[in-house]
């Protein structure tokens, strides 16, 4: 990219610096969590609007969308507006919404999962378009609910509403400002142990539920080492996350009790293959009383839609080669961030859809650290917000 384009786009970007900040600091003061949504949507709509966004609206689910040009090519910057709780508020030590700015940083909840790629996103496209930089080429901004299942938004994206199917994703989950490309899977199950219940005095006449569950939840303790590997993602991962029981009262033998089982996948790995690891520890006595089931997402959004689907979440990874990786790269130095290799999440993210379900090539670049998510330091750099900026301004005219 011509030098004389990328300073006109630092240029912009540094004109328009207090009002990025300040519309991040907004967003994060508008509460979204439990996927609502709609009040930072809305806020989020205006500044689109503000910006000459075309098509801007809420879909049926509820996630607020607007698109700049009408090319033939199509490229997507998702950046999931949902947040989780704030738990315990006296761990806070500062309004999780009002937050307040140290050292630099933005500490509030969203900060860094996923509020923090929002305003890079949307600025970034405008000063694209205006300098016409987005010939060829559609261009949305998808911000969207993500937090309680990963990839849903971008399903009903691509097959329900507006049932477009991009030809690149750029996802906004925090990257540290590289380029991510890739992560593990999941897989979501229960373990469901079926007893007999009796009075805890005589308990001898029952037949405990909770007991049944014990060899399988100590053979997923010990599973973990003998999972699969993979040199860029790394080793699966397996933990019991909930247990829920069913008894009569507390003075009696519990006919029903269900583990709750978050199971990592990296490449190499098949869903068929990880349900059977968990049936292989149960016991031959328990075959008939205990059985596994995939967890199943049918939950109604905030505006009432359901779309079903299960919680199998695919690993995915683009090649280091990609043309898209290739450009992501080239667009971090075309602005001045140093060189650094590509990276990869930790966690989840909706690239289990666009990428691990739908095949879409994607990449992941934004401000912020995933360690501080979901925490009561949940944090980002301001200036990383608005370097961002140029970033997304630059990035679809390097993409071949």
């Amino acid at each position: 990219m011509q030098k004389e384009i990328v300073q006109e786009i630092q240029k912009r970007v540094a004109a328009k610096d207090a009002e990025i900040k300040q519309f991040m600091r907004e967003i994060c003061a508008i509460p979204s969590v439990e996927s609502q949504l709609k009040d930072v949507g809305e806020r989020i709509a205006a500044e689109m609007r503000k910006l000459g966004f075309e098509g801007v609206r809420f879909d049926k689910m509820g996630n607020i969308l607007g698109h700049i040009g009408n090319g033939k090519r199509v490229i997507v910057y998702d950046s999931h507006i949902d947040t989780v709780g704030v738990g315990d508020p006296a761990a806070w030590e500062w309004d999780p919404f009002k937050g307040k700015i140290e050292d630099g940083y933005l500490y509030a909840r969203g900060a860094s999962d996923e509020k923090q790629s929002t305003p890079g996103m949307i600025y970034g496209l405008a000063i694209a378009r205006d300098l016409g930089l987005l010939e060829g080429w559609t261009a949305y901004y998808f911000g969207n609910m993500e937090e309680w299942c990963d990839g849903i938004a971008p399903n009903t994206f691509v097959e329900v509403d507006p049932a477009v199917r991009p030809d690149f994703v750029v996802i906004g989950e925090p990257t540290k400002m590289l380029t991510y490309r890739g992560h593990k899977g999941r897989l979501e199950m229960k373990v469901v142990a079926k007893g007999r219940s009796a009075h805890a005095a005589s308990n001898h006449l029952g037949d405990n539920a909770v007991y049944k569950l014990l060899p399988i939840i100590a053979g997923i303790r010990d599973l973990e080492p003998k999972l699969g590997d993979h040199e860029f993602l790394g080793h699966g991962k397996i933990t019991v996350s909930d247990m829920t029981v069913k008894t009569p009262s507390l003075n009696a033998v519990p006919d029903e009790a269900t583990i709750y089982i978050d199971r990592r996948m990296t490449f190499g790995e098949t869903k068929e293959q990880v349900v059977k690891e968990i049936q292989d520890l149960i016991p031959a006595e328990s075959k008939s009383s205990v059985h596994v089931e995939e967890l199943f997402y049918d939950e109604p959004s905030y505006t009432g839609f359901v779309f079903p689907v299960d919680k199998y979440f695919p690993a995915w990874l683009l090649e280091e080669n990609h043309p898209l990786v290739t450009a992501s790269q080239e667009a971090r130095a075309a602005i001045g961030l140093p060189d650094a290799p590509a990276g990869k999440w930790d966690f989840s993210t909706n690239g289990i859809y666009w990428a691990g379900k739908a095949g879409i090539p994607s990449i992941g670049f934004a401000p912020g650290d995933e360690v501080t998510a979901h925490t009561t330091i949940d944090r980002v750099k301001l200036d990383e917000v608005v370097k961002a900026t140029e970033y997304y301004a630059v990035l679809p005219s390097l993409i071949p």
